[in-house]
């Protein structure tokens, strides 16, 4: 069966060598500390085994016409955009944000493409590659991280000028049974408890960056692979317990000290076939146009959660009828609606790659998530201003129930008289975990800076973008011109970047 469980998936993990090192130690993928990122990741598995899930958290491969997670799909048409879309958004209200398992999803459908077109262009048979991976992938029901970002250091420099030049992840020997790569890849959400690492260059590479075009996907636990793990959880509950206290996230810091990667296991080589550079850039794009469009699922939800805080706290506080109340209800509502509006939109304006794999629409999936990202700091703003200070001075969970001050605590808690005490106190303990715990201060940043920043965004939509036939409508309306030739903004996809690339290289 192509589905698996969670307990197949952990128990798979729990196997693997020890990599970790969490505060100086090395342990385990079933270390304590990694409990709440797991625990978010079980949803994926337990949601796909349920039959009232079955139509969005399932989907049929493509390569065996066999039932598989939808999280390890590739999109064969604006259904399955919208259904994971979907999924993403319906996952995220159970676990009250990121499910983490998003970026793995991403970056198959973006390898799929890129692959495939590399080469049809180039003659060459990364996409066999690809495509055993894939089915290896779905037959598993793998759990991966994509492994995008660099440390990068001197921001002004390209990957061949940096003093040190394993501060981009690169190839160091090509051989014919495989690479050797050195570097690290940080901000890596889930690497920690994940079967496999997918990694990727983060950015367009010159002809004297052969070295760092490079992608391939190697087991999490593999020999010279080192994650310097920072994990996050919400505070822990003692006599509350409840689903949101469960959560939390783990990130990696993650070192490949001279990693050897087998052949079959090698989907971009720069250093052996400069050929394959420029396509390093488009690999870095179509994952982050992916990842954007996964967020414009999450992202909803996230808006949604922190909306639904706000408005009980709104209610047990008393003042959830007053009209500056229901303003920023509104405000956080509409931000949700739009981001997942764009989200949609993009799907059905999709294009078929030549592949067979779908691509949304480049502009309408920058413009929802930029949206998002310019938003997520005002959400936060919003539930601390309607909760109060409470939420941050909260004392701890063991006075409520202490003999001595537990009856004194719950006395002086009560807002609502229509609400009892334990569930004001679960409120606002829940608040509490919501934005001011660790887990907290790691969603804020990740609903900036997650799949690229607003500034991310806007440089993405303002390359694709073309202004001259936009302009042509102000030149109309003021006489400049006689005739306005019908505008409609053309859909924007990789797939044709990728096809004026080829042109260009062609002619080149």
């Amino acid at each position: 069966m192509a589905i698996k469980t969670y307990n197949d998936y952990f128990n798979r993990i729990k196997k693997m060598r020890k990599n970790l090192y969490i505060a100086g130690e090395k342990v385990t993928r079933d270390d304590e500390r990694l409990s709440g990122q797991l625990r978010i990741i079980q949803e994926t598995y337990d949601r796909a085994n349920d039959p009232e899930w079955e139509d969005l958290c399932t989907a049929t491969s493509h390569l065996t016409g066999e039932k598989i997670n939808r999280f390890t799909h590739i999109h064969q048409s604006v259904d399955d955009l919208l259904k994971k879309q979907r999924m993403t958004r319906l996952l995220c209200h159970r676990v009250g944000g990121c499910i983490m398992r998003c970026m793995g999803i991403d970056v198959m459908n973006a390898l799929s493409v890129v692959t495939y077109e590399m080469d049809q262009f180039l003659g060459t048979d990364t996409n066999q590659n690809f495509l055993k991976h894939l089915r290896y992938w779905q037959d598993n029901d793998i759990c991966a991280n994509c492994a995008q970002t660099d440390t990068k250091g001197d921001r002004l420099k390209r990957p061949h000028e940096q003093v040190d030049p394993d501060l981009y992840l690169r190839i160091v020997e090509s051989r014919p049974d495989g690479i050797v790569v050195r570097g690290a890849k940080i901000d890596n959400t889930t690497a920690p408890v994940s079967d496999e690492i997918i990694a990727i260059p983060t950015r367009f590479m010159t002809d004297k960056d052969n070295d760092y075009a490079v992608a391939f996907a190697i087991p999490a636990d593999w020999e010279g692979v080192k994650m310097l793990v920072r994990p996050a959880r919400m505070h822990k509950v003692k006599y509350g317990q409840a689903p949101g206290a469960e959560m939390g996230d783990a990130e990696s810091f993650t070192i490949f000290d001279d990693v050897f990667v087998p052949r079959e296991r090698v989907f971009m080589d720069g250093k052996a076939d400069p050929r394959q550079t420029p396509f390093a850039g488009f690999l870095a794009l179509l994952f982050a146009h992916y990842h954007r469009h996964s967020y414009t699922g999450c992202k909803p939800a996230v808006s949604e959660v922190l909306a639904s805080a706000a408005a009980l706290v709104a209610e047990y506080n008393g003042i959830e009828r007053t009209s500056h109340v229901r303003d920023k209800l509104c405000h956080m509502i509409t931000t949700a609606e739009l981001v997942f509006a764009a989200g949609q939109m993009s799907a059905y304006r999709a294009e078929k790659s030549s592949s067979g794999t779908w691509v949304p629409d480049e502009i309408l999936t920058n413009a929802g998530r930029k949206l998002a990202g310019e938003e997520i700091y005002n959400e936060f703003k919003i539930l601390a201003d309607l909760a109060g200070g409470l939420c941050a001075t909260l004392p701890f969970e063991e006075e409520f129930f202490s003999k001595e001050t537990g009856k004194l605590a719950n006395k002086y808690l009560m807002r609502n008289p229509k609400i009892s005490a334990e569930n004001q106190h679960r409120c606002f303990r829940g608040i509490e975990g919501m934005i001011v715990s660790e887990v907290a201060g790691v969603m804020q940043v990740a609903g900036l800076h997650g799949g690229g920043s607003p500034q991310m965004e806007a440089i993405t939509m303002m390359g694709r973008y073309d202004l001259e036939p936009l302009k042509n409508i102000a030149k109309y309306l003021f006489g400049i011109e006689k005739e306005l030739p019908k505008y409609e903004r053309p859909t924007v996809t990789p797939r044709k970047m990728l096809e004026r690339f080829r042109e260009m290289y062609g002619k080149a």
